[in-house]
């Protein structure tokens, strides 16, 4: 079991929470994790057992006779539970009661009637990331917001990199080390959720259209979200196509970042850009193995961006900074791909490159904005294949990739 940095803050939340939910896509880790920081007087309940999902779902009250305290695996299965969880914790109110994990995210679903606010504390836990991988603290938000330039590191470049970003972070896909045999473990995956938890936590009535739906926003992966022009592909309208990519969203399949904006400047595109949250189920719906990208590095940008930005919402999930996260883009071209901002409004700036050469141009879009950002720009940092940091300017830097976790 690989070591994961998000512990520390589920056992801290336990010591003064009534409910933590441990909250991420199937297969992620969380049953594991939940079983390793249970103590030995909380019963372990999965839902993905056919006999309690039924006894849960049906009699929710008599389900929770008697527990005093328990790890309920899968809790979305049974919506109807967390209001009985809301009563027993509201009589009781010791800290540490219920550590529950979901594969969906419970504040988008629309059959959550109370959200548990001010009882409960939401943990992400997304597939493992590099720092995780390889043993590294994942501090690099931490020292970017102190203004730190960041580390070299081990480099990892050229064919090695690419094998890492299509690899992605399922602990299981990465079990299996050829290609084909992590695309089979990839669809199984999503013919997984379709068959179970979409029928499970939507009224989806194309259900059917979900692969294929899935399949058609892989390749507008990196790019400015347009339901219509998404749809169209599969003979959908936009209601129905935003409805079915909140339901992926909510099964943290795909990630959709908004736009940054400031009243400074005025034209700015205000569309959300579509991410998907593991580089490896994106390669696998993209059909990116390494022999394709060696021939072809066209679709290797929009995987490597996605990688960057799932690895810093990873980091997020147990950094001691509590960040929001956007993206920058005016209509003279300008971009930044990711901007992070913490609670005291301040920002850095993240590009991301899939070349091993940076250019001043490479910088334009980073210094729009620090200048719309004033004081409040901390750092602006453009990943690049390579293995030196260079500085550019003040607040600007080039680093390699391996900076993220190293």
């Amino acid at each position: 079991m690989h070591p994961r940095l998000g512990r520390g803050r589920i056992e801290e939340a336990l010591k003064d929470t009534r409910v933590v939910l441990i909250s991420g896509p199937r297969q992620s880790g969380k049953t594991t994790l939940a079983t390793a920081i249970a103590n030995k007087d909380m019963p372990f309940l999965s839902l993905d057992d056919p006999a309690l999902l039924d006894v849960a779902a049906s009699d929710p009250v008599g389900f929770l006779r008697g527990i005093d305290r328990a790890v309920i695996d899968e809790v979305q299965r049974a919506p109807t539970l967390l209001l009985v969880i809301k009563s027993s914790v509201d009589r009781d109110t010791r800290p540490g009661r219920f550590l529950l994990t979901g594969s969906a995210n419970l504040m988008m679903l629309p059959k959550v009637a109370d959200s548990l606010a001010g009882r409960m504390e939401i943990v992400r836990l997304l597939p493992l990331s590099q720092s995780e991988i390889r043993g590294g603290q994942g501090r690099f938000l931490d020292d970017a917001f102190l203004g730190k330039p960041p580390s070299v590191g081990e480099p990892i470049l050229g064919t090695e990199l690419v094998e890492l970003v299509l690899a992605g972070g399922y602990p299981e896909a990465l079990e299996r080390k050829s290609w084909p045999r992590r695309q089979d473990w990839y669809e199984h995956y999503v013919d997984g959720i379709v068959q179970r938890d979409i029928r499970e936590i939507a009224q989806v009535g194309q259900l059917a259209q979900m692969p294929k739906l899935l399949n058609v926003l892989a390749e507008h992966a990196g790019q400015l979200v347009n339901c219509s022009g998404v749809g169209a592909a599969l003979g959908m309208n936009h209601v129905t196509t935003q409805k079915y990519m909140k339901v992926f969203e909510s099964l943290y399949l795909v990630h959709s970042l908004q736009p940054w904006f400031t009243n400074k400047l005025k034209r700015l595109i205000k569309s959300p850009k579509l991410h998907f949250l593991d580089s490896g189920l994106l390669s696998a719906l993209k059909d990116a193995s390494p022999e394709r990208i060696a021939k072809d590095r066209t679709a290797f940008g929009a995987i490597l961006e996605t990688f960057v930005v799932g690895e810093i919402l990873k980091i997020a999930s147990w950094s001691d900074e509590r960040c929001s996260f956007s993206h920058f883009r005016d209509k003279d071209g300008n971009e930044v791909h990711l901007v992070v901002e913490n609670r005291r409004g301040e920002v850095v700036g993240i590009e991301v490159k899939a070349s091993a050469t940076v250019s001043s141009a490479d910088f334009s879009g980073l210094r729009k904005l620090a200048a719309a950002c004033g004081d409040s720009f901390v750092q602006g940092i453009v990943f690049y294949d390579d293995d030196q940091v260079v500085p550019v300017d003040e607040k600007l830097l080039a680093a390699p990739l391996a900076s993220l976790w190293a």
